[in-house]
């Protein structure tokens, strides 16, 4: 099995702003960075990073998406010291959108968009064990508000290796949220740990393709799973990428692929491109028949 790996959209930045992440956090580097042609928006970067042993990928390809807060990376911290080193860090050319300050369930936490327009939550962890350093947060907000602990169900119904970790719900006077709606859960799917919350706070933004979800395939039979499970909008249907019934996108993309692009000859990895651009599901054998092309 293998670990969903959160995505990147930038417009031209991904390879600065991996070098960036990367000089955050121990345990991070960038592992591989590449660049496509002639798709629709031209040139386009991909670098693949770890952030604190944890696999990101990012990509250049046109000012089509932009980062907002209904997707934050929640950093967890052993000490004090290190969430504010590295909020200082994330600080310069950024918005603030909750102080760095002590809260009721942490001392030391603070929400920040960095200069990229990305949103990160830094917390001291106190004496909590710190099992996954980097956990993506989903936040349902406007038509989605209410829909958190549906939507977990949901998912954690389609991918098999999942399970619910903790829910925590909102109580009596917690306006604007509504009693009962999800304060946060935690949960896991694929190896990676998730966090979701409800927010009644109006909002001009809500989940798009700025930040997608890597799930690889080994074979054709995933893919056509995950697609059908998964894919609840036609028309966001493009190159192995798929929108749900929330409006969080997906990526079902074949393990193969990777191994093609990046060992390929130019010839090779040239007609691979060709041939993914056409598809919205990817087929595996029209891939290697690409590949494989005299």
């Amino acid at each position: 099995m293998r670990q969903i790996t959160p995505h990147l959209w930038f417009d031209k930045e991904a390879k600065e702003a991996a070098e960036f992440y990367t000089s955050l956090l121990p345990n991070s580097r960038v592992t591989s960075s590449s660049t496509i042609h002639n798709t629709p928006s031209g040139d386009c970067d991909i670098v693949s990073f770890e952030l604190a042993n944890q696999p990101f990928m990012a990509i250049s390809a046109g000012p089509v998406f932009k980062f907002n807060p209904s997707i934050s990376f929640h950093i967890k911290f052993k000490t004090k010291d290190e969430v504010d080193a590295v909020w200082n860090k994330l600080s310069s050319g950024g918005k603030v959108l909750m102080p760095l300050a002590s809260y009721p369930f942490s001392e030391r936490y603070g929400w920040i968009q960095d200069k990229y327009g990305l949103s990160w939550q830094l917390i001291y962890a106190g004496n909590n064990e710190i099992n996954q350093k980097i956990t993506p947060v989903l936040m349902f907000v406007g038509k989605n508000y209410g829909k958190t602990e549906e939507a977990i169900n949901f998912y954690t119904l389609v991918f098999n290796n999942s399970k619910i970790l903790f829910t925590q719900h909102y109580g009596e006077g917690e306006d604007p949220n509504k009693k009962g709606t999800v304060k946060y859960i935690s949960y896991n799917l694929n190896g990676l740990e998730f966090g979701a919350m409800d927010s009644a706070k109006v909002t001009d933004f809500t989940f798009n393709e700025a930040v997608s979800f890597i799930i690889p395939c080994e074979n054709q039979e995933e893919i056509d799973y995950y697609w059908s499970k998964l894919s609840a909008d036609p028309k966001a249907e493009a190159c192995g990428w798929l929108k749900d019934k929330y409006g969080i996108s997906w990526q079902v993309l074949p393990t193969i692929m990777g191994e093609m692009m990046n060992n390929g000859t130019k010839e090779q990895t040239e007609r691979v491109t060709k041939a993914f651009l056409s598809m919205k599901k990817f087929d595996i054998s029209k891939l290697k028949a690409a590949y494989k092309e005299k």
